[in-house]
């Protein structure tokens, strides 16, 4: 199967099925948004939306935030994975946006990323999400949905790569939409170490099941391994 027909399979069953796909982050402004994303790099949004509430009720603004030091923010964010680095990163985002960006949160990729902790990735969700661009974020999840789908090639080894086949071939109006639809399909079916095939809707032209899964569960043929092992001629050949 060739490739546009793969990205027309997955952008019709998401458009049919989920049309409005959000983000599990819980957030009401921008603000907040960055905030959480920022610590959900290598944490899950579970996680974030259980200690954002307290966060925010002692941070609730980028003026409060950029009053703080890491030592004032650590306690509010001790339960996510690198919370002194996270909380060093927050502390600076919150000086940088207040300094540089009048307390509003930037909506080009390229101040995000002058912002601390603030990479692609993170400044990809942000504008994807708040601004409604044309962003993708390859996160985790979507690096490997898109490998296993056969949306892009196995020459696209670095997220970014993977970003551009991705855009590509999505139109500019779904790509916020597409990022999500691949996040939420990798978080609860297509998971990284026992992926739910049997449950997979999209199992009928996904790459991966096709050249692994169905494999490792075709039949097997018996009277072929009877004739194989009885020293009679089989269908693999002479030797």
């Amino acid at each position: 199967m060739r490739k546009p027909e793969r990205f027309r399979h997955f952008l019709d069953y998401f458009t049919t099925n989920f049309p409005e796909p959000k983000t599990e982050l819980v957030y009401s402004n921008p603000y907040e948004l960055i905030v959480a994303v920022v610590l959900s790099a290598q944490c899950t949004d579970k996680r974030v939306n259980q200690i954002m509430p307290a966060l925010l009720e002692q941070f609730p603004t980028p003026e409060h935030l950029a009053a703080a030091s890491a030592e004032e923010i650590f306690p509010f964010i001790r339960s996510v994975s690198y919370p002194n680095n996270k909380a060093k990163h927050l502390a600076g985002l919150g000086r940088l946006l207040v300094q540089d960006f009048g307390g509003e949160v930037p909506s080009t990729i390229e101040e995000l990323q002058r912002l601390p902790g603030v990479g692609r990735k993170t400044a990809n969700v942000v504008v994807s999400v708040i601004y409604n661009q044309p962003a993708m974020a390859v996160d985790t999840h979507v690096f490997r949905v898109s490998h296993r789908l056969g949306l892009v090639s196995r020459t696209a080894t670095t997220p970014l790569a993977v970003e551009k086949e991705l855009v590509r071939y999505i139109p500019q109006e779904l790509v916020p939409k597409a990022h999500h639809w691949l996040i939420l399909h990798g978080r609860y079916i297509c998971v990284a170490r026992q992926p739910k095939c049997a449950i997979c809707p999209l199992k009928g032209w996904c790459k991966y099941y096709a050249e692994v899964v169905a494999k490792q569960t075709a039949p097997v043929d018996k009277k072929a391994v009877k004739r194989g092992t009885s020293g009679k001629p089989t269908d693999l050949g002479t030797t």
